[in-house]
């Protein structure tokens, strides 16, 4: 049976579809959420994990996942995607890398955390705050390799600036996930 005369093989189809279109759209949220930022020094402010951290809300950890691994290939192989439009490996080598790289992990976690035994709200904040963490657990010691600044540098450069908007892009996800979870395919 094909799948035109199997309409539960075409519905499944659809669905697997309309995931992979969310993912895609969920990589230019993250690209347009690196192009908003204020440089600071090193590591720049930007919306980036704001839709990192909202694409594992929104989708299942392997979709999650796909989305994120889509806009690091497209930053690698030069499509001006990362932060301030800049773009290629040079960019995961250099200070933000570890930060770049740790996107990947943290939206999975995210997913993991947050559709784990169906979506709840009370694990949304805590996916949050994991994905947080996966983010500064690998961009600050990323970002000391790199530089050579002493660990209190790296923490002040890399994490400290962050954690008043991190906390504020938290508390932003919540309702965003919330208005934006009936359109988003299960």
């Amino acid at each position: 049976m094909t799948a035109v005369n199997n309409p539960m093989h075409a519905a499944s189809e659809i669905r697997q579809l309309r995931k992979l279109i969310t993912a895609a759209l969920m990589a230019a949220f993250i690209v347009v959420g690196a192009y908003v930022m204020i440089p600071i020094g090193p590591v720049p402010v930007s919306l980036q994990t704001f839709f990192v951290l909202l694409t594992g809300l929104l989708l299942p950890p392997r979709w999650a996942l796909a989305a994120v691994a889509l806009y690091l290939f497209a930053g690698v192989i030069g499509l001006p995607v990362f932060a301030g439009g800049s773009s290629g490996i040079g960019r995961i080598a250099g200070p933000t890398g570890g930060y770049l790289i740790s996107c990947l992990p943290a939206a999975g976690l995210v997913s993991l955390i947050h559709h784990s035994g169906g979506r709840r709200f009370f694990k949304t904040v805590p996916a949050l705050l994991a994905g947080t963490i996966v983010i500064y657990a690998l961009g600050v010691p990323w970002l000391k390799m790199v530089t050579g600044m002493p660990w209190s540098k790296a923490v002040a450069a890399g994490m400290l600036p962050f954690l008043i908007g991190d906390a504020l892009k938290i508390i932003a996800a919540v309702p965003v996930c919330k208005a934006i979870r009936p359109f988003v395919p299960h």
